[in-house]
């Protein structure tokens, strides 16, 4: 279901399901959390195999949680798979190509960069079917695209294509190849590919920020070769 190679400074990760577009199971689920959190790679390409990125969870698996505490369990196992991608030591790209639905935003919102080909579209539609995105998505996507934009995703159902997500800033950039963007920031070095990760996700208030951004600075200046 999840397949990974190690090229270079990349470790690719694939939801491979292409005949249910990628929609992810709880196999699936574990199997992207071990993905992520043991690769020594410093940047991780999420991608998802043929004409989608991810459709979300797989909804025989959803129809088949027996009650209240089978869901609860569900959805927490979704966002501990989001944590995993948000809080890795590796930078992490989505590389979005096609569909992406419910659970396929969610998980993308955790992912340190996101880029998207022309063919990517973008919806929350649980709504539609009398559920919501509860991987995280609740809280993820007001922060990237404001309380304005997330509301009118996540209560509409309405599909956005690549250029609505690019203005909304669901997206960084349209791109012909996202790979290329994720090898564009591996060619970085590692070390401060990491600090500037750490950095940028520190949720902290600004003077604790500042204070471990100068610390940062200064490990990473031993180092540095003029």
């Amino acid at each position: 279901m999840i397949t990974t190679a190690t090229d270079g400074d990349v470790c690719v990760v694939t939801l491979d399901r292409p005949d249910s577009r990628n929609a992810l199971t709880l196999e699936a689920l574990d199997q992207l959390e071990s993905a992520v959190e043991s690769t020594d790679a410093p940047v991780v390409f999420l991608r998802g195999a043929g004409s989608a990125f991810c459709a979300g969870a797989d909804l025989d698996a959803v129809a088949a949680l027996e009650d209240r505490d089978a869901a609860e369990a569900f959805a927490r196992r979704g966002q501990a798979v989001a944590r995993a991608l948000a809080e890795s030591e590796a930078v992490v790209v989505a590389g979005i190509d096609g569909a992406a639905r419910g659970g396929g935003v969610e998980l993308a919102l955790a992912c340190d960069v996101r880029v998207a080909t022309e063919r990517a579209t973008f919806a929350e539609t649980g709504a539609k079917i009398g559920l919501f995105g509860a991987w995280g998505g609740t809280a993820r996507l007001p922060e990237v695209v404001g309380l304005g934009e997330a509301m009118d995703l996540a209560l509409s159902g309405r599909v956005v294509d690549a250029d609505a997500a690019l203005r909304m800033g669901l997206v960084s950039r349209v791109v012909a190849d996202p790979r290329a963007v994720a090898d564009e920031i591996a060619a970085n070095d590692p070390a401060a590919l990491r600090v500037v990760t750490s950095r940028l996700r520190d949720d902290a208030d600004r003077e604790v920020r500042e204070r471990r951004e100068a610390e940062a600075f200064a490990d990473l200046h031993a180092d540095f070769e003029r």
